[in-house]
């Protein structure tokens, strides 16, 4: 099966919080209503720096996703 790169989530349990899975490498979970990130991937020491560059664009991505989401439902 071939998934969208983000995926918009809710939960009732979580009233206030917005999800974003990323589902490419590296995989994700953005809470939107705190920026708490879950990664669903184990990483080596020597991938830190790569990773906190990466990840600072991919959460770009993924708040640009939410934005582009939500003005579609407002048309």
């Amino acid at each position: 099966m071939e998934l969208p790169k983000f995926i918009l989530g809710d939960n009732t349990d979580f009233p206030e919080a917005i999800f974003i899975v990323h589902t490419d490498f590296p995989r994700f979970i953005l809470n939107l209503e705190n920026d708490e990130v879950e990664w669903l991937e184990d990483f080596e020491k020597e991938d830190q720096k790569e990773l906190e560059t990466e990840a600072e664009n991919l959460i770009q991505q993924a708040t640009d996703f939410y934005d582009r989401e939500v003005s579609r439902y407002d048309n």
